[in-house]
Formats: C-alpha cells, structure tokens, sequence
C-alpha cells in the first residue's frame, strides 16, 4: 500500500477516517460513507490507511466542529473496520506529534512508501510508537480474579489486570511483575492467548491466562479500587464482547466448566 498524501478534489470515493486528539468524526455514531463532496471534504490532506468492503478507508488529519467522538464507538459495528480506524486514529495523532525533527527541529515530511516521518537536514527517520501491554486472566479453583479500576471510577464495570511492559523484561515476566505489583499474589502457568490492537492511545493488548500460585490478595489502591475472586457463575459486570479482556474472563470460564464435566 501506498502512503501517499493526497489533496482531495471532491471525486475521491470511501470511508472517511477524520482524526485529531486521539477523536474521530462519527456523524450520526457512524463512520462517514461516500463520495469527499458528499461530506465537505474537497480540499483536505488525505491518506489512505486500508480497505473495507470493498472501499478505500481514508485518513484525514483533522477536527469537525460536531461529533468528534471516541473511536471505541466503532467496535461494536466491525473488528476489521475498528482496527483501520484505531490505524488512522495513532497515525493522526503520529502525525500531529512529529511535525520537527526531534534532534534538529527542521519541519519534517511523510514518507511514500511507509508509516514513517522523515528529516531531510539530519536523516533521522521516526515511525509510529507502540507500547505493549499484558492483559491477563487469572483462576483460583472456580474463581477468576477481577478488578474495579481507578479510572473506571463511574462505572461498576469489572476487568481483569493489564500493564505496560517495561525496558527490558520478557513479557512473562511483565504478566507476573504486573500481577504482584496490583495484587500482591503470585501466579503460574502463564500461557499467550491472542493480542488485540487497542488505540488508547497506541497500545497493543497481549493475552495471557494463568493460575493462582500464592499470595493473599491485596489491591494496589493507586490502581484499583477493588479486587476479589469470584465464582465463574456468579460474575459483576465484566466487559463487552469486543475485547480482549472479555475473551480472557470467558476462555476462564470455559476451562473452568470444561474441569467440572
């Protein structure tokens, strides 16, 4: 593909990803459809991120007056179309970040032929930054550990634990040093599920499923307002299905079920 930036004349025909500040333009809740004169866009500076049904998806690096919304509005609709836009989205915000060089402070240019941002005075060249992150789900007997968090302070909503991974550690050894650190309890058996891209802001999502090993459980009250074990059949609100940690939680269950057959 492509990464060519593109001045729109109006003809141009797809998805329209319009992205500032980690926000996407979702009039009526849904992501723009059509021709660029249809929505007002001739003119703009565009790229396209991908392809969905059929249709270029496009990037437009920019701000509407109305219905800037979260991105995770869309992954409800469709996975493919969730990760194209969560693309432009990181790529917006790429963009708008790495308008100077870093080492030299020249005005810096889009590369053609890759994701990337390029200095013509001191060569240096950026990509777009992804910080990895552990999610896991934990089990003790019938009993999943999950947690209310901080920054879920108003809602009742209930997840399992997820950090960042730190310079110079496996991710095996994140999932264990996160875990301790949020909970104070030990765990084993730690085996890779699947990875989720998530754009909040440029995170991607690794899986994980583990066992309790010991340890009493204890929050970390700087990152979770609660933590507890609890019956696989007998859960609090825990999240949608388009999440990877809702496939932790069931995959939980299901190992649990499958145990008591």
């Amino acid at each position: 593909m492509t990464k060519h930036l593109y001045t729109l004349d109006g003809t141009e025909k797809g998805w329209w990803t319009v992205s500032l500040g980690g926000r996407v333009w979702l009039p009526k809740g849904e992501l723009p459809f059509g021709y660029a004169n249809d929505w007002n866009l001739a003119g703009k500076e565009a790229k396209i991120v991908g392809e969905w049904q059929g249709e270029s998806v496009w990037l437009i690096h920019d701000k509407m007056d109305n219905d800037m919304c979260s991105p995770r509005l869309i992954a409800a609709l469709d996975e493919t179309l969730f990760k194209l836009v969560g693309r432009g989205v990181q790529l917006a915000e790429f963009y708008r970040s790495h308008r100077f060089c870093g080492y030299c402070g020249s005005k810096m240019r889009h590369s053609e032929t890759e994701w990337a941002c390029l200095c013509d005075n001191c060569h240096e060249r950026y990509y777009p930054q992804i910080a990895p992150c552990i999610i896991v789900g934990i089990r003790h007997q019938d009993k999943i550990l999950l947690a209310h968090h901080v920054r879920h302070k108003h809602t009742p909503l209930y997840t399992v634990l997820a950090g960042f991974v730190e310079v110079g550690e496996t991710l095996e050894e994140a999932v264990a040093r996160e875990v301790f650190e949020e909970s104070n309890i030990r765990i084993r058996n730690i085996r890779y599920v699947s990875s989720q891209p998530w754009p909040f802001p440029h995170s991607l999502m690794m899986g994980f499923l583990a066992d309790y090993d010991s340890g009493e459980l204890r929050h970390d009250p700087s990152e979770l307002t609660s933590a507890a074990w609890y019956r696989y059949d007998d859960l609090p609100q825990i999240p949608p299905s388009d999440t990877i940690a809702r496939r932790l939680i069931e995959d939980t269950i299901a190992n649990i079920r499958k145990d008591k057959e």
